[in-house]
């Protein structure tokens, strides 16, 4: 059974702006709204099923909306003033089993919602209906950003060129992703630089074919494959400052049909992983130089391509700042934690954080006393439903004082 446009709809007193008692009331109702999603998971820009659900509450309530790149929506809340206030929820699922046992399990074979996009999406939508409700109080807009495609291209790029962040200009834009190592009633938060920029790259290495009994007749490219992986550890490991996070993983090799058979070709692929620009550069010239001397230097040929993939995400000072004050008003100052390390995972927020001064932060949705501790895109990851109205209070609290 689908949810209905109207499901979020509980008799709620807006006098004090106890968001969080708010969001607790439409707790049942989030729920339901997470579930339906979670049952019917899409993947990046084939969020059909989705796009027309979230579309189906925003003409209930009456906020104004476009299409935005293909399956992402656009809303806006117009309030009476001239700021205005972004936030991102993404909507796709991971090409994953899901293998948990529980009622609202996915319904789609090979598709999952390994990553908590149902429950963003869930309270973007809570959001939308409270913030809706008081717009004549808001001394400004609040944007509601529907991303298609987090998980691979990241829809936030397409968005951003479609004009999203202009008419009217958003002056700010926050998210949330929910995380299984915080427990539920914690929130995390890193001033600074937050995730990892990414480069995947693929490296393909040309030799000559030969018998295995006769290899001087042929140019082994395994042989050179193997120098390549283990030279380019040492671009990280011996050329950057050991203080500064970076990886460089080769995550697949490729090649050969046969124990006795010296192969044409072998094909690498692999990411590498930066928090410093200067460090992404580096380490792209880095790997094609080194590369490119060692299959040379074996006689071989190669041909290297590296892709231009997520960015740094950088959170603002001043609206990071702003967030700790609105968790803290909501959880209270010890469920609040400050985080030290950046991740090396990577965010396709990052985006609108390099457009627009933006802050991001994490919502714990583990729990070990419920046995929620499985990772994320794993096929047995599940949320503490219970982050659902602390999620959507945050949020609210955040951009109503954001536009007081």
């Amino acid at each position: 059974m689908g949810i209905i446009p109207n499901s979020l709809e509980v008799n709620i007193d807006y006098m004090d702006k106890d968001f969080l008692k708010i969001a607790k009331s439409m707790k049942e109702k989030l729920v339901d709204v997470r579930r339906d999603l979670h049952m019917y998971p899409e993947l990046g820009y084939e969020e059909k099923r989705t796009s027309g659900k979230i579309k189906e509450f925003l003409k209930s309530w009456n906020i104004e909306y476009r299409e935005t790149a293909g399956t992402g929506i656009c809303a806006i809340i117009r309030g009476n003033g001239n700021k205005t206030i972004g936030i991102r929820a993404d909507m796709d699922a991971l090409p994953l089993q899901d293998r948990k046992n529980c009622s609202y399990h996915s319904q789609v074979k090979g598709r999952m919602h390994a990553c908590g996009h149902d429950a963003h999406t869930t309270i973007l939508l809570g959001a939308a209906k409270i913030l809706n409700d008081v717009k004549d109080e808001l001394k400004g807009n609040v944007k509601l950003f529907f991303e298609p495609a987090e998980e691979t291209t990241g829809g936030a790029k397409i968005m951003i060129k479609e004009g999203i962040l202009e008419d009217p200009k958003v002056d700010r834009v926050i998210g949330l992703h929910v995380e299984e190592n915080i427990e539920v009633g914690d929130i995390g938060l890193k001033f600074g630089v937050v995730n990892a920029a990414s480069n995947p790259f693929t490296i393909k290495i040309k030799g000559l074919g030969a018998h295995g009994a006769r290899p001087n007749m042929g140019i082994d490219p395994v042989v050179i494959a193997s120098h390549v992986v283990l030279a380019l550890q040492e671009i990280v490991s011996r050329e950057l400052p050991p203080v500064d996070p970076a990886v460089l993983t080769v995550g697949s090799i490729h090649g050969g049909t046969a124990q006795n058979i010296i192969p044409d070709e072998v094909t690498l692929s692999g990411i590498i992983r930066t928090m410093k620009s200067e460090h992404r550069s580096y380490v792209k010239k880095r790997l094609i130089e080194v590369t490119k001397g060692i299959v040379n230097s074996m006689r071989g040929n190669c041909e290297i391509n590296i892709e231009e993939s997520y960015p740094c995400l950088y959170n603002d000072d001043e609206a990071a700042g702003d967030i700790l004050k609105a968790a803290r008003q909501i959880v209270g100052d010890g469920h609040v934690k400050i985080l030290q390390n950046p991740s090396m995972g990577v965010e396709s927020f990052a985006y609108f954080s390099m457009e627009r001064p933006s802050a991001f932060y994490y919502l714990g949705c583990g729990n070990r006393e419920k046995g929620i501790i499985h990772p994320a895109h794993g096929n047995l990851f599940d949320i503490d439903e219970d982050c659902l109205p602390i999620g959507v209070a945050v949020q609210c609290r955040a951009a109503y004082d954001f536009l007081k």
